[in-house]
């Protein structure tokens, strides 16, 4: 399993993830937020349950730096991005099983399409900017 909950201290293995060619499935969060709190059990599970893509629980707050500008309305926030290109970025019900299905919508297509619906609509072109490595690269290196 590829469970990371994400410092600055192991941010190289995000940006490993990332590189790759596999699934990276992000949860941002808010440690405050009692939603998030009891998402977290079933986001673990998910994780579990999927070992060949890597999930990763950013909190918001903690992670400023990395979050910086995104606009996060509600929690959870999932952004599942596989390479450079994001999938999907937004609020989710608090339940797996939905976003379960859609990661699942989206595993069989190959990089080609999914680049071709990134561009597909106002919308998921703005999903872009939430790209995580170059978010990560662009954050100052740890001292």
């Amino acid at each position: 399993m590829s469970y990371q909950l994400f410092s600055n201290a192991n941010r190289d293995q995000l940006a490993i993830a990332l590189r790759g060619n596999g699934w990276v499935i992000a949860c941002l969060c808010a440690g405050w937020c009692g939603s998030c709190r009891d998402y977290a059990t079933a986001f673990a599970a998910w994780a579990e349950r999927s070992p060949e893509h890597h999930f990763v629980w950013i909190d918001i707050e903690d992670q400023a730096d990395l979050v910086g500008d995104l606009d996060i309305d509600n929690f959870p926030t999932l952004l599942i991005q596989r390479c450079s290109t994001v999938c999907f970025f937004g609020p989710v019900e608090p339940d797996t099983r939905l976003a379960e299905r859609l990661l699942q919508a989206q595993t069989p297509k190959s990089q080609d399409e999914l680049i071709r619906e990134a561009a597909s609509s106002e919308e998921r072109r703005a999903w872009q900017a939430c790209e995580l490595l170059a978010r990560l690269d662009n954050l100052p290196h740890a001292a």
